[in-house]
């Protein structure tokens, strides 16, 4: 544990995954590594005042994971996996690594926050296709586990 996780607020979160959308939509992009585009992200981004530690744990953890995270949620999509916008993909990725593996994360904090990043980074009703998506996510892990 590090001197700081006591002190991480639900702003500096935001901020981690602001970032992490990002970080994992140049990664769809381009390919290029996640530890290249994390480090390009810490020298050219203004992100003081975000959760650094979960920042990188979104971007690993969604590249290491993303055949997983796919799996999860394709089922749930109304058009093909390989037709859905690179915005929606992304904050899907993030919302599903979070449901799946970050689960001290409340999920009405991770449905909300992905409805909100898609409300700034995404085309205009994306907000309420990534909400459906991410709520029978959550019901299909719930299910799961009783």
């Amino acid at each position: 544990m590090d001197q700081t996780e006591g002190a991480v607020t639900p702003a500096m979160r935001h901020k981690a995954r602001h970032f992490a959308l990002q970080a994992i939509y140049q990664w769809q992009l381009t390919g290029m590594s996640a530890s290249t585009i994390e480090q390009q992200f810490l020298e050219d981004q203004p992100v003081a005042g975000a959760d650094l530690d979960y920042m990188h744990d979104l971007i690993q953890g969604v590249i290491a994971n993303c055949d997983t995270l796919d799996s999860a949620f394709a089922p749930f999509l109304s058009r093909p996996l390989k037709d859905l916008d690179q915005v929606d993909k992304a904050i899907l990725r993030i919302g599903t690594f979070e449901l799946m593996y970050r689960q001290e994360v409340p999920f009405k904090v991770v449905i909300n926050e992905a409805i909100v990043l898609a409300k700034s980074f995404a085309e205009q009703d994306s907000h309420k296709f990534v909400n459906g998506v991410l709520d029978k996510v959550i019901k299909s892990i719930q299910a799961q586990k009783s």
